[in-house]
């Protein structure tokens, strides 16, 4: 057995309920503790919130002026100037942590296992492949340290009531100068995050134009919901990309998810396939959305979105 060090995503002020996952995960492999640490420039109140964690033994947050942005560039260094007390090596499987997770297994000069969903044995573990149509059994090395993604939409966010002690250390590595931050865009919303949140309204291409799909986002308003869109919609313009779910959008699991004229094309329902009760209204009765459905209607979404609005009051 040995240590395992899970890589903490935040935005500066809170930590990122994937890391929550990733202990969940870990907390599935033989070892001697888990142990998280958080890249920032003032972390402390951040490692406090790691150390609410249930199973891990102890969080060290580093502070540097270089950690102000998550450069994936500028981190990776550092994970691997603190990397040999530890057997793995661990970070979401977000865009965060692929970006990141790639740089410190190439450092290490190791591979990687990528998007855990199950935890077989200490080196061996199970990923989805073909957009989630197969599930492979993946062996890795025993005698080199292992870094891996935790495909988050497949653990449930670890316990809090932890106790972990908090430490914060420096490191001595060499950090590039050749990436430096830009700019962050990003649409204001106060809707939830639509990778944690429960509940997720998703439209496809069917919604015909950026003012129908307004008829979306009214509706997730009435219950609190995030929005989510198929490519088609995102390519079409009715959206933008940060709502896309899917195989090269977001991994999703919500409580509920609801989909509005989505056929159900096998790259959008590999981001789906994880959540609690999945309900699809589409007007073609053999759309293959209704195959993963646990409640399928058929029905045209123009009249059924005004109808469930009303409902709602």
């Amino acid at each position: 057995m040995g240590r395992i060090l899970i890589i903490a995503e935040h935005d500066g002020s809170t930590l990122n309920s994937s890391t929550s996952k990733c202990v969940s995960c870990a907390t599935g492999i033989e070892n001697d503790g888990i142990d998280i640490v958080v890249f920032a420039t003032s972390g402390a109140a951040i490692a406090t919130q790691a150390a609410g964690l249930a199973g891990v033994a102890k969080v060290l947050h580093v502070d540097n002026a270089a950690n102000a942005k998550p450069l994936a560039a500028v981190i990776a260094p550092q994970v691997v100037a603190i990397a040999e007390p530890y057997s793995h090596i661990l970070g979401p499987s977000t865009t965060f942590g692929k970006d990141l997770m790639p740089r410190v297994a190439a450092l290490l000069g190791v591979g990687q296992v990528s998007d855990i969903m199950a935890v077989l044995g200490p080196y061996t573990f199970q990923r989805p492949v073909y957009a989630g149509e197969a599930i492979v059994t993946v062996e890795a090395s025993a005698d080199r340290k292992l870094v891996g993604t935790v495909r988050s939409a497949s653990y449930k966010s670890a316990a809090s009531g932890g106790s972990a002690a908090v430490e914060a250390i420096s490191v001595e590595a060499s950090l590039p100068t050749h990436s430096r931050y830009g700019e962050l865009k990003a649409a204001a919303s106060d809707r939830p995050d639509l990778q944690t949140a429960s509940r997720v309204i998703c439209g496809g291409r069917a919604l015909g134009s950026k003012e129908n799909f307004d008829m979306v986002f009214k509706l997730a308003d009435k219950i609190g919901a995030a929005v989510g869109a198929t490519r088609a919609a995102v390519d079409a313009g009715y959206v933008s990309n940060e709502t896309q779910v899917g195989q090269t959008g977001k991994i999703i699991a919500p409580e509920l998810y609801i989909a509005f004229g989505i056929s159900g094309a096998i790259q959008h329902v590999t981001g789906i396939k994880d959540a609690g009760t999945i309900v699809a209204v589409n007007k073609d009765a053999e759309a293959p959305i209704f195959e993963i459905a646990d409640i399928g209607l058929v029905a045209d979404l123009f009249t059924v979105i005004p109808e469930l609005e009303s409902k709602l009051g």
